[in-house]
């Protein structure tokens, strides 16, 4: 360990690097990142590529402004304190009024969150302590500084290789262990997938600009081979992943959802089917926890609660499995979305726009819905990989209630291009399509309610674009009628906004201005030829059949009543407060069946799903998505 003396000296060299650009220097300072990388280096005696390789890891080299990660790590080597993330409001399907189960044939009170169970804080929660401890720096420096940060972050795996009885060298092949161990994890499976994914950039190389304008690289090593034995000696435990459903580049355990049965024959947590032998799994649902990780767990561990497929953890990117994809859970709102999907929650918070997600758990996301998507012919679309705020409400009565997550911080543009399916243009002017596509950092609509009703949030890139009723700022905000309220800018009110990747039907053009057909409506945003929001897209549309003058929308695909058996109760194919008038057109999703899966007891013996000759399209028709009838509407290309 170095003496704190050395050590306060060597941060009293880094700390300036990001200080105010000296007289007669140009205000574009761009290197100051990069030295401070290779100053950190230096002094710790840590390989430049390595240190650049966890941090971008961590989080693609930006600052943040000194803010927390949902996890309550900081700066661009997310050095963590537990104070920042053990604290916050309970999980979010305990607020408000959805049923996560939505099933009206089974109706259920939301879920009630109980007090979290206190613990030992873990290790992944408090390396800036550590690094404190380390360099000889103040907590506040490590949290505020960007050059401070990188050197605790430099000394913990400088500790780390010590630990492991590694020689402190210039090779980056021989930091395998320290970079695992720079994780935080405890088991064996977790340290090594991160530590692969840092090599994995090591061997790729990156650049960028960060959030602070600095200009960061790091040159490609593409035969760059550490030797992961080194993990042998680390003392982590071993994940129990037997039972997990995951793909090989993830770190994945199974901590399982209760199926029990309580009290006046209730039971939960979820429902048993046989998917996708008698049910096609169409969907990915990606939501927030609104929680830290430890009391997440909790929560899902508990039969009276509600349940999801997996939690994804924000430190290392780690994956817990609690239902398997065969059957249900109860996380959507929608009950024919839940029999249909599998929901991914992502430890994170929607209102807190500085409380930013680690590229760790990014790229272990997108690994995992990658996987399951090819496991079961699911798109990598937005219609198909679903926020929970784009789950449509199933009746009138429930929209109000549908919940807002993961919010309009989520990347979605970076997490595609992870996924593989980059949104680029697939058409010209003439393609009769946009796909939703700001550049995230630079698109900052303004929000409120992130703290106080009516107060603005914090400025923060955003994949949302806001909709108006004329082509300009000074026209009204789209209404949604289903909603039934004026629209706002609040931070959940997903009235007059579009998301990225989202595809419309283009309506009209005036000057920077777009329209698009938007819940029976013409909504526009603005989208500047020289920085637009928006790309050229072309595919099929619906429009209503000649003769009608508009067509119902639906927010569940349910059977028509002659399918229902004698022993199940006919479901009310209802439709919602919107129609899908004559002369408009809404992006197709998909062809599916009308379906109902009935299961309301604990007994699976009367589980059974009705699939009707009725069939219905999927479309993108407003923020959510929604239902048409099949024999109501015709499809056509796009641009024709």
């Amino acid at each position: 360990m170095r003496g704190s003396v050395t050590a306060v000296a060597a941060a009293a060299l880094l700390v300036p690097l990001l200080g105010a650009a000296p007289s007669g220097v140009g205000a574009d300072s761009g290197d100051r990142l990069q030295s401070a990388f290779t100053a950190a280096a230096a002094e710790y005696h840590v390989p430049s590529s390595v240190l650049l390789g966890v941090s971008y890891l961590q989080s693609r080299w930006d600052a943040h402004s000194g803010a927390p990660s949902v996890s309550g790590g900081y700066g661009p080597m997310h050095l963590t304190d537990a104070r920042a993330a053990l604290a916050g409001p309970a999980a979010h399907h305990s607020e408000g009024t959805e049923d996560p189960r939505g099933d009206s044939a089974r109706p259920a009170p939301p879920p009630v969150a109980k007090a979290l169970k206190t613990a030992a804080i873990p290790a992944r929660l408090r390396t800036l302590p550590r690094a404190a401890e380390l360099t000889g720096l103040s907590p506040e420096r490590l949290r505020s500084d960007p050059a401070a940060n990188v050197a605790g972050g430099a000394a913990l795996l400088a500790a780390a290789q010590r630990e492991l009885g590694e020689p402190l060298n210039s090779d980056p092949a021989d930091w395998y262990g320290a970079v695992a161990r720079f994780s935080g994890a405890d088991d064996t499976s977790t340290a090594t997938a991160y530590a692969n994914d840092v090599f994995e950039v090591l061997r790729t190389g990156q650049e960028r600009r960060t959030d602070e304008g600095q200009r960061v690289s790091l040159a490609a090593r593409p035969g760059l081979a550490p030797d992961p034995a080194q993990l042998r000696h680390a003392g982590l435990r071993r994940a129990r992943a037997a039972e997990t459903e995951c793909p090989p580049t993830v770190s994945c355990e199974w901590i399982p959802a209760p199926y029990e049965e309580f009290g006046d024959g209730d039971y939960g947590n979820h429902d048993l089917g046989d998917r996708p032998a008698d049910q096609k799994i169409e969907y990915i649902v990606v939501h927030d926890t609104e929680g830290a990780w430890k009391g997440v767990l909790d929560m899902v561990q508990d039969p009276t609660y509600v349940s999801w497929q997996y939690t994804l953890r924000s430190t290392d990117g780690h994956v817990a499995q609690h239902v398997k994809a065969k059957d249900v859970a109860w996380h959507a709102g929608n009950w024919y979305v839940n029999a249909k999907s599998i929901g991914l929650e992502h430890e994170g918070f929607l209102a807190r726009p500085d409380s930013w997600y680690t590229e760790a758990m990014y790229r272990s996301s997108a690994r995992l819905v990658a996987y399951l998507a090819k496991k079961h012919g699911i798109p990598l679309d937005r219609q198909h990989i679903l926020g929970h705020d784009t789950v449509p409400g199933p009746t009138t009565s429930t929209i109000g209630g549908m919940h807002t997550d993961p919010g309009p911080y989520w990347d979605w543009r970076h997490y595609f291009e992870l996924l593989g399916r980059p949104l680029a243009p697939t058409a010209g002017a003439k393609g009769g399509l946009v796909t939703i596509r700001p550049d995230y950092a630079t698109n900052r609509p303004e929000f409120t309610g992130c703290t106080t009703a009516g107060e603005r949030c914090a400025d923060h890139g955003s994949s949302a674009v806001r909709l108006y009723s004329g082509p300009g700022t000074s026209y009204p905000l789209i209404k949604d009628i289903g909603l039934g309220s004026t629209p706002t800018k609040d931070v959940n009110d997903l009235s007059s906004r579009v998301s990225t990747g989202q595809q419309f039907a283009v309506a009209g053009r005036d000057g920077d201005w777009t329209a698009i057909w938007y819940l029976g409506q013409k909504a526009w945003f603005r989208n500047p030829a020289k920085t637009p929001t928006a790309v050229h897209a072309v595919g099929d549309v619906v429009t209503p059949k000649d003769g009608a003058q508009s067509v119902p929308v639906y927010g569940r695909a349910y059977p028509e009543a002659s399918a229902y058996p004698a022993d199940v109760p006919v479901q009310a194919v209802s439709p919602l407060p919107y129609t899908l008038p004559a002369g408009q057109r809404y992006v197709v999703g998909g062809k599916v069946p009308g379906e109902y899966y009935y299961a309301v007891t604990f007994d699976e013996g009367s589980h059974r799903v009705v699939r009707g000759e009725d069939q219905y399209y999927e479309i993108q028709y407003g923020h959510r998505v929604a239902f048409v009838r099949a024999a109501d509407v015709k499809v056509v290309r796009s641009g024709g």
